[in-house]
């Protein structure tokens, strides 16, 4: 416990990146600090360290009442540690949210196939153990389409995402497994939304939009993000559906999508390391802190 301005402050941990992983150094520390100054709100104090220094021992981490995977970006590039990790946590008892479980079957996502399975609409896919060529050109034919996207399924932040026309040659093939889905058009022109739960319940929800001439709406392309001050209801139903079909007790989701002629589909389920744009939110992510500090109570 530390105290400041005479009131008791509980020390939680926040997962962070790998300290020699050079591609996020100069983002993910202002992310930490807006989500300290939330977390603040709730008398939380977040105390950072690198998610590989808990691969194979989960003491120090089972030490805090409450553990925070929200910035374990770049995991996709070390996915068997991060794997090996999540189920020591789970074994180790560690009180972190998202669960462990929920961190090791949402790095992969083909985690979207079960969730289709339940119903839930998301955008066509051609599901591959090895992508090759001649699967790419079938499935110009197959989405009735002249551009598709590839992606690995263990990915992040459009890592290894291609955008290929028909005609052209996949030059950077995914190692392992991988997806091939139409090009939206509509994620160009009207943008991909997020929305964003804390404990359940909804705190806000964002625009985000590429730069013309791209299509990766990161923020590290030059995508730009707006408030939206009131979701389309057909928006918040597909999350709600989403956020049910999900057993285990989620801190926080953030589910993004994007309208289509035949309605909102899922794009992902972000339930490890999202952005959670803090920034745009209305309350500067009261609820979030809020969330946090009543699973310290439930983790009791």
């Amino acid at each position: 416990m530390l105290r400041a301005g005479g009131q008791t402050l509980t020390e939680i941990a926040i997962l962070t990146p790998a300290v020699d992983d050079p591609a996020y150094k100069s983002h993910w520390p202002a992310v930490l600090e807006r989500l300290s100054d939330a977390l603040a709100m709730a008398n939380l104090s977040a105390v950072p360290t690198a998610w590989t220094d808990h691969i194979e021992d989960a003491a120090r981490l089972a030490a805090f009442p409450l553990v925070l995977g929200v910035l374990t970006w770049g995991y996709y590039e070390r996915h068997p540690d991060w794997l090996r990790a999540t189920r020591l946590w789970a074994e180790a008892g560690v009180q972190i949210a998202n669960p462990a479980t929920v961190l090791g079957w949402n790095s992969d996502k083909t985690y979207l196939r079960k969730l289709e399975a339940t119903g839930i609409a998301i955008p066509p896919t051609l599901w591959s153990a090895a992508v090759t060529q001649d699967q790419i050109d079938a499935a110009y034919d197959q989405f009735d389409t002249d551009t598709v996207i590839v992606k690995p399924t263990v990915s992040g932040g459009a890592w290894k995402t291609s955008r290929l026309s028909r005609g052209e040659r996949l030059t950077d093939a995914p190692a392992g497994h991988a997806m091939i889905q139409p090009f939206l058009p509509e994620l160009v022109a009207n943008g991909e939304m997020s929305l964003l739960f804390f404990g359940g319940w909804f705190s806000h929800a964002v625009l985000k939009r590429a730069r013309p001439g791209d299509f990766r709406i990161q923020v590290q392309y030059g995508g730009q993000y707006e408030p939206v001050l009131d979701p389309p209801m057909e928006a918040i139903a597909l999350a709600e559906q989403v956020l049910a079909a999900i057993a285990e007790p989620l801190l926080y989701a953030r589910i993004d999508m994007v309208e289509t002629p035949g309605g909102w589909v899922l794009m992902e389920a972000e339930l490890i390391e999202p952005d959670f744009y803090l920034s745009q939110a209305p309350d500067g992510g009261r609820l979030f802190a809020e969330a946090a500090r009543a699973r310290l109570t439930i983790g009791r």
